[in-house]
């Protein structure tokens, strides 16, 4: 009997890290399709509405690095169940705020709890497994992410359809979550995994060569405008929607899964294939077109079949374009170093996220909301530009 349940207990682990990293996405999936609701509701300047959407992508990146050192420290386990209950905490909140300034500061500290989560699962894959395992486990975490990208708008469109606060209640699935994870993974050592000071040091050095070399700080740039260009399609498409053809909250939930179902399809059965047939900064180039064709047609059209086309043809782009940058970023750094430097890559993404609304705000006030999509536009054609552009002792690895 005992060993069944352990056996019970084991079999869950996955799946539980699992759906508590999905919750990253959730973050901003929930309140994407509701965005034109509380704007209107609270009466929110449109310049500055979309940062309730960006907002935690800023704590994302500026917690999850502490929060990962954290739990090296005192075990990713005690790091990641009180995350999840501040996540659910500050997510429900939401439901309650009518003004918006506690929103935005309760939507900075679902951000940090994000970050927590992120920083927690990723380390307890880490420790648990290893080799090919880790492999499959990390593709697991990639597909759930990718999954639940898309059913995370859709449910949070439909929830909001009758009251746009009823949305937040979908937070509180991180409390289920934090039980599962405290009696689920107690078992998972949390013994900080301790290093000789020497090699500490020696590797410390050499992450921040890698990370101050000129093609890295490319790279993470263009990781950056990526998440610019891709952030302002969940923003503003919602409000666009709402505008054109008096959306709901289900419509537009529908519109933002459309991305990111084009983005799983291509990244699973396109991306590795296109980069392998004309090279990998050709690939990466062609789905920053991609994008920016999308998004100068979007203002263009006004019937719903042709917005979800759009829709799914920008997820092509960005499926096509992100996980190239990433492989691109990994084959330059050293073995040793690629949890660490594909780490800055997820802050330099979470940070671009954060930045849309900051950059394309004032846009939207001088120009409205076509021009928004125009100048989304020029950043993503920027990026492809900046892939080009020959660096002074640029090398391909370290």
């Amino acid at each position: 009997m005992i060993k069944q349940k352990t056996s019970t207990i084991k079999s869950l682990q996955l799946p539980v890290i699992l759906l508590a990293g999905s919750l990253t996405t959730m973050a901003g999936g929930v309140v994407a399709p509701i965005l034109a609701e509380i704007r209107d509701q609270l009466n929110v300047d449109p310049a500055f509405a979309g940062i309730l959407v960006s907002m935690h992508c800023l704590t994302i990146a500026l917690f999850a690095p502490l929060l990962g050192i954290l739990a090296d420290r005192v075990g990713a386990v005690r790091v990641l169940v009180p995350s999840l209950v501040c996540y659910g905490l500050s997510g429900i909140a939401g439901a309650a705020i009518s003004s918006f300034a506690p929103l935005l500061a309760m939507r900075a500290l679902l951000g940090a709890a994000s970050g927590g989560i992120a920083a927690a699962s990723l380390g307890l894959l880490g420790r648990m497994y290893e080799g090919e395992a880790r492999s499959r486990a990390l593709g697991y975490a990639t597909a759930t992410l990718t999954i639940t990208g898309i059913i995370y708008p859709l449910l949070g469109g439909l929830v909001g359809l009758n009251n746009w606060r009823f949305a937040f209640l979908l937070y509180g699935l991180a409390f289920p979550l934090a039980m599962l994870a405290n009696t689920t993974l107690s078992s998972v050592s949390t013994e900080p995994h301790h290093r000789q000071q020497p090699d500490r040091l020696k590797n410390n050095q050499q992450l921040l060569e890698v990370l101050g070399h000129s093609h890295t700080l490319r790279l993470l740039l263009i990781l950056g405008l990526t998440s610019v260009t891709m952030y302002s399609g969940v923003i503003y498409a919602p409000l666009y929607l709402k505008e054109t053809i008096d959306a709901d909250t289900f419509v537009n939930g529908i519109v933002l899964a459309s991305r990111a179902f084009g983005a799983a399809l291509i990244s699973a059965f396109g991306a590795r294939q296109l980069a392998q047939a004309v090279g990998i900064k050709k690939a990466i180039a062609i789905g920053f077109v991609l994008m920016a064709v999308t998004l100068t047609l979007i203002p263009f059209l006004q019937e719903l079949h042709w917005l979800l086309a759009t829709a799914v043809a920008f997820g092509f782009g960005f499926g096509i374009s992100l996980p190239n940058l990433y492989n691109s970023l990994a084959e330059i750094t050293p073995r040793e170093l690629r949890s660490s430097i594909l780490a800055a890559g997820t802050g330099a993404g979470f940070l671009g996220q954060f930045l849309s609304p900051v950059l394309l705000g004032p846009v939207l006030d001088i120009g409205g909301l076509e021009w928004t999509f125009y100048g989304a536009s020029t950043i993503a054609l920027l990026a492809g530009f900046l892939l080009f552009v020959p660096l002074q002792f640029e090398r391909e690895k370290y």
